[in-house]
């Protein structure tokens, strides 16, 4: 199998609100709009992009037994300086804030927020893990100074 795209897909009765949640905050622009289903890209470099939608729950194209709003779900944003993302993102456009902003072990400094449909947001800076999750890396991804290589 050659997988050509990967993109999570928010299904919600909220569709404008979140679109525009992300467009606003995280720098997506949208690709495709209808009333059904909206589209949204970042192009970070002309190799790497990244894609969300945002779908109707209610839409012919969702078998029934699944018509309901997102739920379980945490979209992962890494970011190279957490602290400046949660002084704009909490600090001065005051978005709710589920989790403080705290270092863990196993190698994040984070804090959880939330879209408009519920979905929880993580927001991270990889950090190096303690010397006990250290060992639990199935491959070399810490320089010898601490820092990931990505």
């Amino acid at each position: 199998m050659k997988i050509q795209g990967f993109y999570p897909v928010i299904m919600t009765d909220k569709i404008s609100e979140v679109a525009q949640f992300y467009t606003r905050y995280f720098g997506f622009e949208i690709v495709f709009e209808a009333d059904w289903y909206v589209s949204l890209k970042m192009a970070t470099s002309e190799l790497q992009s990244y894609e969300l939608a945002i779908l109707s729950k209610d839409h012919a194209t969702v078998p029934a037994q699944f018509q309901q709003n997102a739920q379980g779900l945490i979209l992962n944003f890494e970011v190279d300086d957490v602290d400046a993302e949660y002084n704009r993102l909490i600090q001065d456009e005051k978005l709710p804030l589920h989790l403080d902003i705290r270092d863990e072990e196993f190698g994040q400094r984070h804090f959880i927020t939330s879209d408009p449909a519920g979905v929880m947001i993580d927001m991270i800076t990889i950090i190096p893990p303690s010397e006990a999750f250290m060992a639990q890396y199935k491959e070399e991804v810490w320089t010898s100074d601490g820092r990931n290589d990505g």
